[in-house]
């Protein structure tokens, strides 16, 4: 993996660019990714990361525009920027997919496509085309936790995944009511137990003992 991967963008000469891409990942990086995301800025810019802003480059030159055939499944026209910040999230997306930790954290999702201009909808159909067949079909077999499943599904109107991902039933009882319905159940659910007869029989037996020796002395008598 070379730096622009790690950084999740492709090469470019454009230092505040690499500076975002830097930053972003930065967010949500462990000790050992922060690392490598350094030495990635290092080797695309240059130089070490400072607290300070990176110096900017030359401004890119405007590229031109796309056409809608061009980009595959768009109904729309789509300019180099555009372009551009697509093909951005889609790196950073399958860079998140091979991390079987990270892919887990429905925040990190919200991190990389909720960044605007990334959640514009004609984006997010350009970059939800571009991955359906790749995550669609994980978030419809359970490979990603609910509620990740659910976000992409809501995001990208996957209307099978929210389907496959319902929101959970909240019911709405009182405590009390739910209190006393769990103790008839908990009542419910016991085995009826026998009662013990045997003190009462063994007590009965005792007072005829009693009773017949009383009268076996006065027949005696």
């Amino acid at each position: 993996m070379n730096c622009w991967d790690i950084l999740g963008i492709e090469p470019t000469d454009n230092r505040e660019r690499i500076r975002q891409a830097y930053e972003q990942q930065m967010k949500f990086a462990s000790d050992h990714e922060a690392e490598a995301l350094r030495q990635a800025y290092q080797e695309a810019t240059g130089h070490a990361p400072s607290a300070a802003k990176a110096p900017s480059g030359p401004e890119p030159r405007p590229e031109p525009r796309v056409a809608a055939a061009d980009a595959p499944e768009s109904t729309a026209p789509m300019d180099g920027n555009d372009a551009q910040i697509v093909r951005e999230v889609i790196i950073q997306v399958r860079a998140l997919l091979n991390d079987n930790d990270r892919q887990q954290d429905v925040n990190i999702w919200k991190a990389i496509l909720c960044e605007p201009p990334a959640d514009q909808m004609p984006l997010r159909r350009e970059i939800a085309s571009q991955l359906e067949h790749q995550v669609r079909p994980m978030a419809e077999n359970g490979s990603f936790p609910a509620p990740v499943a659910r976000f992409l599904g809501d995001w990208f109107e996957w209307f099978t995944v929210q389907e496959a991902n319902p929101e959970p039933d909240e019911r709405n009882y009182p405590e009390s009511g739910m209190a006393d319905d769990q103790g008839f159940d908990n009542q419910a659910e016991q085995p009826p137990q026998m009662m013990n007869f045997w003190p009462a029989v063994i007590g009965w037996i005792v007072g005829l003992a009693i009773l017949a020796a009383l009268f076996g002395g006065m027949g005696g008598g």
